[in-house]
């Protein structure tokens, strides 16, 4: 649909927001003409705010100031357009709410009942709105960080304040009746990964915990009958205690995290199940996110500590700390997806479908898939679940807005995260536990600090090096992540590792493991085959599901490879020139040669027209020489000149000073982390020793211009120089 209107937008000036500045306020336009439109009350110096819509501000202005928390606000400016109508005022405060909120600068006075997406004619040109709306604000320095820095924010993410969509938002309201209106103790929420689960469990604790007078008076009903039903329920628990548990501890402390920087919320009110037992009454209601991760005692690490909680409850070995959260609270909501069970400690399924077998307990089912961007959102959940069941129907399956692709290269796949890593941030590598942990800081002997437990093609990578939060840490993108590290969370591009315990049957046409490859040790002790590859296929499942924007995947079993290459296409890089066939070449007039330095032997000499080498046509604006060649850099070792998997023209090298400038080299002594034995491009360095006999090489540094640490300058002395020569020139990317 075209656009049919233009969209401009006015932030008016700041108003002093006060009873005596009313005045002034009421001759603005847009609240003189009881126009829709927002408004931002705040306070900078204290660094607190307010959002609000209205059709009637002045009004609603008037009733502000008789709240004595909106009275520490002392400015207030007018958001407006000639073409807002009510549904776009209600869909920028909400936008408004959430960003302002993980932007960090305001702490926002607002409640965060009725956030909900609300559909609208021609939504798409008003949300675009938006943008305009944030670039201003930043250009009036109300705020200091852009959209894309805070989406990628955990608070962001996980805040309170996001809109629900309207799935969400009636679960919200099912909950909220059931905890009021309903003989129900417990509530069991289901939906499959990226359906908005800790989302609205977020969004669930915050309603509870804020004052339900504090409310609009455009309410429409069902944000009347939201506030009525939380009213209900402080009325039945004045003082609630309230807590969300979460088991998995990465994922908990960045929830802690979240909570710390919300009004209303603190840090300890997410907690393990351990935690449970601190209070000395029971909880009023415990929120359980991820209850699918609840443990048992079994493949555990912590057993005493285990035992004694099973003890205080009267309870022997077979206590699970399901039971510690029936017996600490009065009343729960566990968001369960069996599908994401993914090791032997996980509480057995069995003793949740008791639960769910009540007729008491009250079951809610989320359909809408949230995190998947795309018009196939929910068919990719699908999908990748019929996938490794080997259920699958479609031959190629294509997800239209998705990037979804199977690599025969890793490094190809790595070159292509990288780009993803530097145009949106938030992009990791994720993999099964097929390799072994050999830099566990806690391993005896110690492992030296060069200890890797990745090789691909000699691409070193270490497994994560924290548990905590590990996303967000500062190296992540140079390491590999796990299951423990990733559940729970968004990625906007996942490159997902399929390991050589995993691999696909042609003839049985089944998916196959091999235990002695799987290298979890407390996801694997006590569990069958069969058990084993329920959960091995559960972890794959569960990491192919964090990427919001794509998922990129390398398996390292051929048959796996061909498997998923039958129904996921198949990446093939987009080319800034032309392959020729072999019967048009010219060599050196309409081509240069195209050499693969990793099988670059004897490609060097004197290069004729031969049918085993790839030649291409330039773009226009270069001419073939005879000197000329190209060549695929690879790796993160030239990234801050040389993105990884760029193809660069090369000069071959014919003498002359070589000193600063960018060379592939041939070297026997030459271990190139990127390319392997023998060759390597880097920046190039020598320090001379002159005698009476002239002049000869002492030292040759072949230096890396990267962003990674893990690249170090590569010295040749004397020894080294015997099988030693520059083979060509840097001269540019072909772009």
């Amino acid at each position: 649909m075209s656009i049919s209107f233009d969209l401009a937008v006015e932030i008016s000036e700041e108003y002093d927001f006060s009873i005596s500045g009313l005045a002034k306020i009421e001759q603005n336009p847009w609240v003189k003409n009881q126009w829709p439109l927002v408004y931002f009350i705040q306070n900078r110096g204290e660094k607190i705010a307010y959002v609000g819509e209205s059709t009637n501000a002045s009004s609603r202005f008037k009733n502000h100031l008789s709240n004595p928390q909106r009275l520490k606000l002392n400015k207030v400016s007018i958001i407006s357009s000639d073409k807002f109508n009510k549904s776009a005022t209600l869909d920028l405060e909400s936008s408004l709410i959430q960003y302002l909120t993980a932007e960090g600068t305001y702490k926002l006075q607002n409640g965060n009942h009725g956030l909900i997406n609300h559909n609208y004619y021609q939504q798409d040109l008003y949300q675009s709105l938006f943008k305009e709306v944030w670039k201003k604000l930043l250009q009036k320095r109300v705020v200091s960080k852009t959209l894309a820095e805070i989406e990628n924010s955990e608070l962001f993410k996980y805040s309170p304040y996001k809109t629900l969509n309207e799935d969400q938002y009636n679960s919200a309201l099912e909950i909220l009746k059931g905890l009021t209106k309903r003989d129900t103790n417990q509530i069991f929420i289901s939906g499959s990964a990226g359906t908005g689960k800790t989302i609205l469990a977020s969004y669930l604790i915050k309603l509870l915990s804020s004052d339900p007078e504090e409310n609009n008076d455009d309410t429409n009903e069902k944000e009347l009958l939201e506030l009525n039903y939380v009213k209900l329920f402080r009325k039945k628990y004045p003082k609630a205690r309230i807590a969300l548990v979460i088991a998995m501890s990465s994922l908990r402390t960045t929830l802690q995290n979240v909570f710390s920087n919300i009004p209303g919320l603190k840090a300890s009110m997410v907690i393990s199940p351990a935690e449970t037992f601190k209070q000395k009454e029971k909880y009023d209601l415990l929120i359980v996110d991820e209850a699918h991760r609840l443990r048992q005692y079994k493949n555990i690490s912590w057993r005493g500590a285990f035992k004694n909680n099973n003890k205080k409850l009267g309870l022997g070995d077979n206590g699970t700390e399901l039971d510690w959260i029936l017996a600490n609270s009065k009343n729960q909501i566990f968001f369960y997806d069996k599908t994401q069970s993914v090791k032997p400690s996980d509480v057995n399924e069995k003793d949740f479908m008791k639960l769910l077998s009540n007729h008491k307990s009250l079951k809610i089912q989320l359909t809408s898939q949230m995190r998947v961007k795309g018009d196939d959102s929910n068919n990719y959940i699908s999908f990748v679940d019929d996938l490794l069941h080997t259920r699958a129907k479609t031959n190629i399956f294509s997800p239209r807005g998705y990037d979804l692709y199977v690599f025969d290269s890793f490094k190809e796949m790595h070159a292509k995260l990288s780009e993803k890593e530097n145009e949106y941030g938030l992009c990791r590598m994720i993999a099964g536990y097929a390799w072994e942990w050999l830099s566990d800081p806690k391993r005896k002997p110690k492992p030296t600090p060069d200890v890797t437990d990745f090789d691909f093609d000699g691409l070193k990578f270490k497994w994560n090096s924290t548990n905590i939060d590990w996303v967000n840490s500062a190296n992540a993108f140079n390491e590999i992540g796990c299951i423990h590290t990733t559940q729970g969370y968004d990625l906007n591009y996942a490159g997902i590792i399929f390991g050589s315990e995993i691999d696909y049957d042609p003839l049985l046409n089944k998916i196959v493991i091999d235990p002695k490859k799987y290298f979890d040790k407390y996801g694997k002790i006590g569990a069958n085959e069969d058990e084993l590859k329920k959960y091995i296929i559960n972890v794959y499942k569960t990491i192919m599901y964090r990427g919001i924007r794509g998922t990129y995947i390398y398996a390292c079993n051929t048959n796996m490879s061909s498997y998923l290459k039958r129904h996921i296409q198949s990446y093939k890089p987009a080319l800034s020139f032309r392959i020729l066939p072999f019967d048009k070449v010219k060599p050196f007039v309409n081509a240069v040669p195209l050499i693969d330095i990793k099988v670059a032997a004897g490609q060097f000499s004197e290069l004729q027209k031969q049918e085993e080498i790839k030649w291409i046509e330039l773009p226009k604006n270069i001419t073939a020489k005879k000197e000329y060649f190209v060549c695929q850099v690879l790796g993160e070792s030239m990234n801050k000149l040389i993105p990884n998997g760029s193809f660069c023209l090369f000069k071959k090298y014919e003498g002359g000073s070589r000193e600063g400038k960018i060379v592939l080299v041939e070297a026997t002594n030459i271990h190139d982390a990127d390319f392997g034995s023998g060759y390597t491009v880097k920046e190039y360095h020598s320090k001379k020793s002159v005698s009476e006999d002239g002049w000869k090489h002492e030292t040759i540094t072949l230096k890396p211009l990267s962003t990674s640490e893990n690249y170090t300058d590569i010295y040749l002395n004397e020894d080294d120089l015997l099988n030693f020569r520059v083979l060509g020139i840097f001269e540019r990317i072909l772009d």
